[in-house]
């Protein structure tokens, strides 16, 4: 019956009268497909005029119009004036001296109202301290010692967000611990982090962003003997590597997939983490995995299917050895 109504669907899209030499698609036409994508196991099948890729986007798109919706502007204060930003730039260069609530009076006896924040965002900034060593080179020092730690978003069929939390390890780029949340607390990243150090397997150093879903909690990493270090507020490269993983995860797995729920989503963060550790060449490593393990270079060349068909791995495998079948001797007897 649904595989009828899909057929019927095409075809009456097909045969409608447009001016384009292709037929045009509107909203409920893709909104049937995003529905059949959950009620009907084999849509594949029954799709002719457009791609499962395709269907995929529309449900990232509708995710996307969704959330910009949600998230839409209810009004604010108003935006600044140049002239209003030059003359905070100016106040600022020329008192050197003058914090934020000096320039905040100064602009009142003006009749300017402006907020701290705004003072903070456009007053002058001189020459900071002598720099000290880069990023580069505190990672390369701490790399065998090192962990990240980051969280990602990951939109649902029902567009709902479930949150992932990554731990990988600097020196080899090994994923050590991934999990799922609805409800990402500070309670529920603390337990992460006891499970992701068992039996005393724990980094010297844990590097994160500063997002408030750590909390204080976090700080009782330091009686364990890590040493949770923050990044610097907007530098993205400060937790570069954990960035990177993040984007490997979006474009290798999530972004080519619909997750359903929160256990459908674990399933395949378990699979690909397997993948991703012991199968999935690094460059940072000389195309060395993550886990190195003795690989056969001889023998027959097998392949093995990874998220079903998403990624396929090769390994060879020594071929059995073929025992001949024992000859059977003719019996001598000795004459008496």
């Amino acid at each position: 019956m649904l595989e009828n109504l899909l057929l019927r669907h095409q075809l009456a899209v097909l045969t409608r009268p447009t001016r384009q030499p292709h037929a045009r698609l509107r909203l409920w036409d893709k909104l049937v497909w995003i529905l059949a994508r959950r009620l009907c196991a084999g849509w594949r099948e029954h799709l002719t005029f457009v791609t499962p890729d395709t269907v995929v986007r529309w449900h990232r798109h509708g995710w996307r119009l969704f959330w910009r919706w949600k998230s839409r502007s209810r009004g604010g204060r108003p935006h600044l004036s140049p002239e209003v930003r030059d003359l905070i730039a100016i106040i600022s260069r020329e008192n050197r001296l003058w914090g934020t609530e000096r320039i905040r009076g100064e602009l009142l006896k003006l009749g300017i109202v402006v907020s701290h924040r705004s003072i903070r965002r456009y007053r002058w900034r001189g020459p900071g301290r002598s720099p000290s060593q880069s990023w580069r080179t505190f990672l390369r020092t701490h790399a065998h010692h090192l962990w990240a730690t980051d969280l990602l978003t990951v939109p649902t069929l029902t567009f709902k967000t479930l949150y992932v939390m990554v731990f990988i390890a600097h020196g080899r780029r090994e994923l050590v611990h991934v999990n799922v949340t609805a409800n990402p607390t500070a309670a529920w990243v603390w337990r992460q982090i006891v499970e992701a150090t068992p039996w005393g397997h724990r980094p010297r150093h844990l590097l994160r962003d500063r997002d408030a879903v750590y909390g204080r909690d976090f700080r009782r990493a330091q009686r364990t003997g890590i040493d949770a270090i923050a990044t610097p507020i907007h530098a993205p490269k400060g937790n570069a590597i954990a960035e990177r993983v993040i984007g490997t995860l979006r474009r290798e797995c999530l972004d080519h997939l619909i997750v359903v729920d929160e256990q459908h989503l674990q399933s395949l963060l378990t699979e690909f983490v397997q993948y991703y550790n012991q199968d999935r060449p690094h460059r940072t490593l000389g195309l060395q995995t993550p886990q190195l393990k003795v690989r056969p270079t001889t023998g027959i060349v097998l392949s093995r299917r990874v998220l079903n068909g998403l990624h396929h791995v090769r390994t060879s495998r020594l071929a059995r050895p073929r025992f001949a079948a024992p000859q059977r001797q003719a019996c001598i007897t000795s004459p008496r």
